[in-house]
């Protein structure tokens, strides 16, 4: 892992990037720092930002602050019961907690309804539990690619509390990489290509800089849909 990082921080060319602007009438009331509003995507070339960035998505301001609300005051009763965690089973995870929930309250129901939608293709196979994945400050995810034995093609994941940087690498190419603004509030959608020959991360507080702009990192809860495998 030393040595990926390694490989990064030497070979990475200047960032171009590419504006996905799929909002929600809430993108007025829920926006990240104002010189990043239209950026969300940044890559290493413009060649990957258009293979790969066809099959990543980023929607800032997909849910309201009353809809995030809706689900913190659903999730936080059973996640203060938890203690955070610093060893994951395959050391993808330093400092979460976690749940899975079969069953919603309406409102939340209707937002997860709203995500699937978007995000998976109609009558398609679901995975039943949604994942919550609740990360201290201090907390981060590792470089890694899921299983296939988990989930499908797709993942499509809500950010609550804060704002942070997911980073994908290629796996057997370490120079080519995206970076994207998972601002508060904001949906992301990872499909094919993307899910499978890239890992993904979520950045250190220390190390969230986005296109060269700081973007400080707080606790941060993902609510996560997945599809099941084909």
């Amino acid at each position: 892992m030393k040595l990926l990082l390694t490989a990064l921080k030497h070979t990475r060319k200047p960032a171009v990037y590419i504006c996905h602007r799929f909002c929600s009438s809430a993108c007025s009331s829920s926006r990240g720092p104002s010189s990043l509003q239209d950026e969300v995507i940044v890559g290493s070339s413009p060649e990957l930002v258009q293979t790969v960035g066809s099959q990543v998505e980023v929607r800032p301001g997909f849910i309201t602050e009353e809809e995030e609300a809706a689900l913190l005051q659903e999730l936080e009763p059973g996640l203060r019961k938890k203690r955070y965690e610093f060893d994951h089973w395959d050391d993808a995870i330093h400092g979460y907690r976690e749940t899975e929930r079969l069953r919603w309250a309406p409102v939340c129901e209707e937002i997860l309804s709203r995500v699937r939608s978007v995000a998976f293709p109609q009558g398609g196979p679901l995975l039943g539990p949604v994942h919550v994945l609740d990360l201290d400050k201090a907390g981060y995810i590792k470089p890694h690619v899921d299983s296939v034995k988990f989930c499908g093609s797709t993942i499509a994941g809500l950010s609550l509390l804060s704002d942070s940087i997911m980073r994908l690498v290629k796996e057997n190419a370490p120079n080519e990489w995206l970076d994207l603004l998972l601002t508060r509030r904001s949906l992301y959608i990872l499909r094919d290509q993307a899910r499978y020959n890239f890992t993904h991360e979520i950045l250190k507080d220390e190390d969230s800089v986005f296109n060269g702009q700081r973007v400080p990192r707080q606790r941060r809860i993902s609510v996560i849909c997945r599809n099941l495998s084909g």
